[in-house]
């Protein structure tokens, strides 16, 4: 499968092409955690991850929630 190089949280990062924001999501283990996740600057909600197709040159950032007190 080609892969296409991505931007994850500052870093470059490869994902197979034609990957979503969800695959990318549970290759990275965060599948039913909270989390946040913005592209190129703009939010998406949970409920579009599996239509958002990433592109070459997607700059993506997660943030993951951590409780405490």
């Amino acid at each position: 499968m080609a892969t296409i190089t991505i931007e994850l949280n500052g870093a470059s990062h490869a994902v197979g092409q034609g990957k979503t924001l969800h695959d990318l999501i549970a290759s990275l283990d965060l599948l039913g955690k909270r989390v946040a996740v913005a592209i190129n600057r703009e939010v998406v909600a949970s409920p579009g991850w599996q239509e958002r197709v990433l592109h070459p040159a997607d700059r993506v950032e997660v943030v993951v929630a951590i409780g405490g007190g």
